[in-house]
């Protein structure tokens, strides 16, 4: 992607992004894309773009990603710290962020915000993939109930006069039922990096394989993609599990491969780069993302690339959009119906290339510099004071 300008953005010159994770950091996923591809997008219209996100081991603190200025610093924790005294001081000229001048600022709340607002007051708008209610318990009593109490009540008290962006439809609704007015939440979905030309032509697999796209965290439930597997096996001859991913819940993944003896069945590819991805997903029949919560689901879109429908939680809520239910994939209720569902897709060749073949065509409709003109409808909103509500 080419970083020089080609035009500048009316009024805009300059945007701060924050999140606590970037593309390249191991447990890395869809939430982090999509801050990185709008972000690029905009670095290519000519706006200055400056990412504040954590330090991972093998990181530098600064570094220059198609065209987005990236400054790290911190841990998993600490980089809200970090990045909330690196906005402060920059007031005042002084910090790694001193020479950002932000007319817009995205604050990724990925449940709990960096209180930008704070720093910035009203330039500041929030991003939410979506409300993370389910995933709290796992951080332990305390921190959880600290954590939703942030995310629950605290960051919409703070923000109540803030620009909201979320990726879909059902977060939206989530965000309102926090007390966010409808009218300030703007949704922009999510785009889709064009797939390798060479994975988009190689065969499908002779053999039935499911892939699953997925950082390896609690909340993904992906045990529950090796249990369709381990009770499928003797049904569906050949039948394989591609994990692609990784993350600090692999190890229990791994060892619950082996409870259920399925283990020679089951590919941990871990974190891969994009051509290996997409050419595991190429060969795939059927794509399984059993998340507990989703706001979108990118993996959904980069699947139906490739016309491989997927079966999803109808819960996860974000699913709800980016699977066209019973067109481009399909929608369950619960585990049982998961592995009904995924038996029926394996089995009848028919009816998975019919949701495939509608799936890949829908996702024609998505793309990274539309998502980016959206996002920038917005900030240009918030920069001349107005609020905007409703899908972009």
């Amino acid at each position: 992607m080419s970083t020089a300008p080609t035009r500048q953005p009316d009024g805009i010159r300059s945007a701060l992004l924050l999140c606590w994770r970037d593309t390249g950091h191991p447990q890395g996923g869809g939430s982090e894309a999509y801050l990185q591809r709008i972000g690029a997008q905009l670095a290519d219209s000519g706006m200055t773009v400056t990412l504040r996100t954590a330090r991972y081991p093998g990181a530098p603190r600064r570094s220059v990603v198609d065209g987005v200025q990236i400054s790290r610093a911190g841990g998993r924790h600490s980089v809200y710290i970090l990045a909330g005294l690196a906005m402060v001081f920059a007031r005042i000229g002084l910090g790694p962020l001193r020479h950002t001048k932000p007319d817009v600022v995205i604050d990724t709340q990925n449940g709990l915000p960096f209180l930008a607002r704070l720093a910035f007051g009203r330039r500041v708008v929030v991003l939410v993939h979506h409300c993370h209610r389910e995933q709290w318990p796992v951080a332990g009593r305390v921190l959880s109930r600290f954590g939703w109490f942030v995310e629950s009540r605290l960051s919409p008290w703070i923000h109540r006069t803030n620009q909201y962006v979320t990726v879909s439809l059902p977060s939206a609704l989530d965000l309102a039922e926090l007390g966010v007015d409808l009218d300030r939440i703007a949704v922009v979905r999510n785009g889709l990096d064009e797939a390798p030309a060479d994975t988009l032509t190689a065969g499908r697999s002779d053999t039935p394989r499911v892939v699953v796209l997925s950082r390896l965290v609690p909340h993904k439930q992906i045990e529950d993609a090796l249990d369709a597997v381990a009770q499928l096996r003797d049904d569906v001859p050949g039948l394989r599990l591609d994990i692609v991913g990784d993350g600090w819940w692999r190890q229990p993944l791994v060892e619950r491969a082996e409870q259920l003896g399925i283990r020679d069945l089951v590919t941990f590819h871990g974190h891969v780069d994009d051509a290996t991805k997409h050419h595991v997903v190429q060969r795939a029949w059927v794509h399984l993302l059993p998340s507990r919560k989703e706001g979108w689901g990118l993996a959904v879109i980069e699947a139906a690339q490739h016309g491989v429908p997927t079966i999803g939680y109808r819960s996860s809520g974000g699913l709800n959009d980016s699977i066209v239910d019973g067109v481009t994939g399909m929608l369950v209720d619960d585990q049982p119906e998961l592995v009904r569902r995924l038996a029926e897709l394996l089995t009848d060749p028919v009816l998975r290339d019919e949701l495939g073949r509608k799936a890949q065509l829908r996702s024609g409709d998505f793309s990274w510099r539309q998502s980016a003109e959206a996002m920038r409808s917005v900030l240009l909103a918030v920069h001349s004071g107005q609020r905007v509500g409703g899908l972009v």
